[in-house]
């Protein structure tokens, strides 16, 4: 019979190695109680690797969507606020001009075109109004600030006076004052000559261009993985295009020097125009308001289905942490004896016994 000899090197060098691989099954099963998922997916999944990928990547892609609608939503909010403030001036003004009606007492008169200045004001300043940077009822062109206000040296004042000036000197015999104008000249004044200078952009003659800045074509934004909608307005709908008109015959005309019957045509125009300005700002609100709503429909769809993702990415990555943590705690145990026998074994020595 022959005995062989092991050396206490030999057996600590073992242990060591025990130790060590213990230590780094010891740091996979932390990551893994902790966070409920294998800690390595291929090493794991093996062929099942792609699908988890595929799921990961779909839930980043919504999240991305959700995150662009919150920006959205902000906007529409944002909008929907300034429209109201010009609704609400424009209905200050209708209330004025209908308040006002048939009335030729100067002092009434000069209420009324106070308030329509005011009103003016406050349509164009919430017009303008502009958030992170860019102008909300700007269409496309957000770097750009929509509207100008109506005044003594803007551009439209002066289209305003070439326009009356030619079509009094059109006239039969030619018009040299206000005073002169009849009802049948005024309503085409106002009908033929101013209307159409408030016309669309796109109608050959309109000199909207005299206010608005604004690009026509609307922001788009995409809320879902098929569906876009418009994410702005701008102010060169007929509802703003009609408050300007209907502000201008007020400021100009209301309060010159008129006939009480052209007057009263003057009075009545205003308010007919003011009128669908009120008409055509709600009917934006409501355009607005239905993109929200789909926004807000969208978004929760995408929690559903980041739900659904993640919960099968769950069931495809996820793990028995209740077996995790046994075996976490029996790993515990064994480094633990481990480390005691090397402690023990580091403290033969012939010495002692000698």
């Amino acid at each position: 019979m022959k005995t062989s000899f092991v050396s206490n090197l030999a057996i600590q060098n073992a242990m060591r190695l025990t130790i060590q691989r213990g230590q780094t099954e010891m740091i996979k099963l932390n990551t893994e109680v902790s966070t409920g998922v294998h800690a390595d997916y291929g090493l794991a999944l093996g062929g099942s690797t792609a699908r988890s990928v595929t799921i990961t990547s779909q839930i980043e892609r919504i999240a991305t969507l959700k995150s662009t609608n919150s920006i959205v939503t902000q906007r529409l909010a944002g909008s929907q606020e300034a429209l109201a403030t010009m609704q609400d001036a424009a209905q200050k003004s209708l209330t004025s001009l209908i308040a006002f009606r048939d009335n030729s007492t100067a002092d009434l008169l000069k209420v009324a075109q106070d308030q329509n200045k005011a009103s003016i004001s406050t349509f164009t300043s919430a017009a303008n109004t502009s958030l992170n940077g860019e102008y909300l009822l700007s269409g496309i062109n957000t770097d750009v600030q929509p509207l100008t206000e109506y005044s003594a040296t803007s551009d439209a004042k002066a289209s305003y006076d070439a326009a009356l000036s030619t079509f009094m000197g059109a006239q039969t015999p030619p018009l040299t004052s206000l005073s002169e104008f009849s009802k049948e000249q005024m309503t085409d004044f106002i009908e033929n000559t101013l209307a159409p200078m408030y016309a669309d952009p796109s109608v050959p003659g309109s000199q909207w261009s005299d206010y608005s800045s604004a690009s026509s074509q609307n922001m788009t934004s995409r809320i879902s993985a098929n569906e876009v909608i418009q994410s702005s307005t701008n102010v060169n709908t007929e509802g703003t295009r009609k408050f300007a008109l209907a502000s201008i015959i007020s400021s100009e005309l209301l309060s010159a020097d008129l006939p009480d019957d052209v007057r009263s045509v003057v009075s009545g125009k205003a308010i007919d125009y003011m009128g669908e300005a009120v008409t055509g700002l709600i009917s934006m609100q409501s355009d607005l308001g239905l993109s929200q709503e789909r926004v807000k429909k969208a978004n929760t769809s995408i929690d559903a289905q980041t739900k659904i993702m993640k919960a099968h990415q769950l069931d495809l990555e996820g793990i028995d942490a209740y077996a995790a943590s046994v075996q976490l705690k029996t790993l515990q145990t064994q480094l633990e004896t481990s480390y005691t026998l090397t402690s023990r074994l580091q403290q033969l020595s012939l010495i002692n016994f000698l």
